[in-house]
């Protein structure tokens, strides 16, 4: 006998717990009627999708998840269900995931552990099952999981214990680099450990700043890898189990199709188009509008913004000033012909020169410095903003993670805007991706990749006038940020010198009031500026600590 499963791996707008739930019943009838599935298998939360956050608190939740699974039992036959949402149950909030099967709910188990570190605050809102769930489906017995169960070896072993013989592990696993291979070696030891086969399904999208990639897929009872969805498509994918009377473990999953896995730039700057566009779509955006310098950050945000949501919806705006170069104009211009967006160019200096002479008064004897810079970059925001609230368009910031470390960028300047696809991305790995995607087809010109980043705010001005190599300043960043090191742990290595650390980490602590003004931006390591990281503005905290 063959059982087959099919992994949801969707792409579920949060708070929209409406049509979630008709995507459920449409994927469910569809997956019985188009690929004469048994079980379909959707993600963690899915009626409210992930995360939903404080949504979790209202009062009308719970009777809008009751009244959503009553639709799924009234509408779904001859299928099983294995859905995720929030229930109430005697008073108190669990994450469960339920089995419904011919107009019933024939099991429902809640989630045992609850992450409550990094993006995650699954403590604040649920709390934890303690029993494990086993459901018969053609003659097999099959256990349930969620997410972090299957990151601790009690929730299987116990599954097994009760006579499971395949886990369905329902997931809402966000994207960081080097997360599919984690996943992988995580399946191989619960599965190999425990002798079962496990199908992991994943949510497909984005919400905010966290981005799902799917790549559901499937192991044996030896761990073995024997299905995998492609990462970043929606859809619905399937993989069969033989159920044997006379061997053990009875339940062996057949080889199924298998995406080939891709590579760091690859899953990054997908992780960006996806982010990008959900938040354009779901926010109900009519496009995009970001200022285009001619330099790397602004070039690499543009081809990802053409990626997400077309030509036809974006343009870019050159804003030059006396200090912007022949090449800086040449090279944008080209980039936006590549590309074929609308492309506008608007100088600033009319309006910085009206600054200056309205500010001309409180200036009087003060020595020009940073201020006249600012400027610039502030006249370039509103300029953006004007034509954001004109057009309906979203302002796409350009800064990347390197410059919102150190604060090497302007609030209220080229800050503005609402969403950010380099947010979290270093500046070494800004220059990878522009390599990466002239490799798909050219449209980042060369010597935008090649020539030394600079603002153009002062003459001849480049970025390593003020800050380290970012070669330099990347190492240092990525031990601070992302490893938790102190200065003196960095310094310990013997790599850099003692007054280029300690000047690098106190321009990171001094700049988190920057931070917090930024705009939400796509989250592509494990330790991102946004809510994998909190510190407080205000404090005594010595960076040697």
């Amino acid at each position: 006998m063959t059982i087959r499963v099919a992994m949801a791996q969707l792409d579920m707008l949060v708070g929209d717990i409406k049509n979630n739930t008709e995507s459920v019943i449409e994927q469910s009838l569809k997956a019985k009627q188009e690929h004469q599935a048994d079980v379909i298998v959707f993600p963690e939360l899915t009626l409210t999708g992930y995360p939903p956050e404080d949504l979790l608190l209202r009062p009308s939740l719970a009777p809008r998840i009751e009244a959503a699974l009553q639709e799924i039992l009234a509408r779904v036959q001859d299928i099983y269900v294995v859905v995720g949402y929030p229930r109430v149950i005697d008073g108190e909030l669990f994450n469960c995931a339920g089995v419904i099967y011919q107009g019933a709910l024939i099991g429902e188990y809640a989630k045992q552990k609850l992450p409550n570190f990094k993006v995650f605050d699954d403590k604040r809102y649920f709390s934890a099952g303690t029993e494990p769930c086993i459901v018969t489906i053609k003659g097999a017995k099959v256990g349930l999981s969620i997410c972090e169960d299957v990151w601790h070896p009690e929730p299987i072993a116990q599954a097994k214990a009760a006579g499971a013989e395949l886990i369905l592990n329902l997931n809402a696993s966000p994207f960081h680099i080097e997360k599919m291979g984690v996943r992988e070696r995580l399946l191989h030891q619960r599965a190999s450990e425990n002798e079962l086969p496990i199908v992991y399904v994943n949510f497909m999208g984005a919400q905010d700043e966290l981005v799902y990639e799917g790549g559901s897929f499937a192991v044996d009872a030896q761990g073995n890898k024997v299905c995998q969805a492609p990462w970043y498509e929606a859809g619905l994918y399937c993989v069969d189990f033989n159920i044997a009377e006379d061997r053990s473990p009875r339940v062996v999953p057949m080889q199924g199709t298998i995406a080939p896995t891709l590579d760091v730039e690859a899953s990054v700057y997908q992780a960006m188009v996806t982010g990008l566009r959900d938040y354009i779509e779901k926010n109900r955006f009519k496009g995009i509008v970001l200022g285009l310098s001619g330099g790397i950050d602004s070039a690499l945000s543009l081809a990802v913004a053409v990626d997400a949501i077309g030509a036809d919806r974006v343009q870019a705006v050159m804003m030059p000033y006396t200090y912007t170069s022949s090449m800086s104009l040449e090279d944008a211009e080209e980039e936006a012909k590549l590309l074929g967006v609308e492309y506008s160019v608007l100088p600033i200096e009319p309006m910085v020169t009206a600054f200056m002479e309205t500010l001309a008064p409180e200036f009087e004897g003060l020595a020009r410095d940073t201020t006249e810079e600012n400027l610039q970059a502030r006249t370039r925001g509103v300029t953006l903003m004007a034509i954001s609230n004109k057009k309906g368009y979203m302002v796409l910031t350009t800064g990347n993670k390197s410059e919102m470390a150190v604060g090497y960028a302007t609030l209220y300047g080229d800050m503005v805007g609402g969403y950010s696809v380099l947010k979290d991305v270093f500046k070494t790995l800004v220059f990878r991706l522009c390599r990466y995607r002239n490799s798909l087809g050219y449209v980042i010109p060369e010597r935008v990749i090649t020539r030394p980043p600079s603002a153009e705010l002062a003459p001849d001005q480049v970025d390593e006038d003020s800050l380290p190599s970012y070669d330099v300043l990347d190492k240092i960043l990525h031990q601070y940020i992302e490893q938790d090191m102190s200065a003196e742990a960095i310094l310990a290595a013997g790599e850099f010198d003692r007054d280029t650390v300690y000047r690098v980490l106190r321009l990171v602590d001094l700049n988190e009031y920057k931070r917090r003004q930024a705009p939400t931006g796509v989250r592509i390591t494990e330790r991102g500026f946004g809510r994998d990281r909190r510190y407080p503005i205000t404090n005594g905290w010595h960076i040697g600590e």
